[in-house]
């Protein structure tokens, strides 16, 4: 019986010695970093979102970070290598405070792993009564007001027609930010 409480005992005091720590990347080479130290045994977080995006005229969903140039990896004070972790492609260098290292609260961890940052449309490009400008077609180089998305290629604008607001649906790719 007490050779079980001082096993237990080890392990709370095993994950206790563990903790989140920040790990800054050089810039865009936060996916690089988080895969490389992954390969290399190291448990690693690194938040991502859906967003979308304008290119080539088309409205598409990229995976961007949550945070750009950040990560967190989980060590431990004792058991972990730390030494790789600045040789690392993409890594730059673990956060600290002086000369030693931040960790992160367990719990911001595991609330920012729960959050649904994945989830498609969550971040539009345009936003609900954001002014846009239309640039192709009978209305170019007018102002408009962004109402909603129709679609992933179609989008509702409210445009003062003959002195009357009228809601006009366009092509996403024909609408730029004013």
């Amino acid at each position: 019986m007490a050779s079980e409480n001082l096993a237990s005992e080890n392990l709370a005091s095993e994950n206790q010695a563990s903790a989140w720590y920040v790990i800054q990347c050089k810039g865009s080479e936060s996916f690089r970093a988080a895969e490389h130290l992954a390969n290399q045994g190291y448990e690693v977080f690194h938040p991502v979102l859906n967003a979308q995006r304008k290119r080539q005229g088309k409205l598409t969903t990229v995976v961007e970070p949550l945070f750009p140039y950040y990560l967190f990896i989980c060590l431990d004070q004792i058991a972990s290598n730390w030494r790789p972790i600045r040789s690392t492609r993409g890594v730059l260098r673990l956060l600290t405070f002086g000369d030693r290292p931040v960790s992160v609260p367990a719990s911001l961890v595991e609330t920012l792993r729960a959050q649904p940052h994945r989830q498609e449309g969550v971040h539009s490009y345009f936003s609900a009564g954001e002014k846009v400008t239309i640039t192709d077609g009978p209305f170019k180089d007018l102002e408009a007001i962004f109402t909603h998305c129709k679609g992933e290629e179609r989008a509702i604008v409210l445009l003062n027609v003959l002195q009357r607001p009228q809601h006009i649906e366009l092509p996403v790719g024909s609408l730029v930010k004013s």
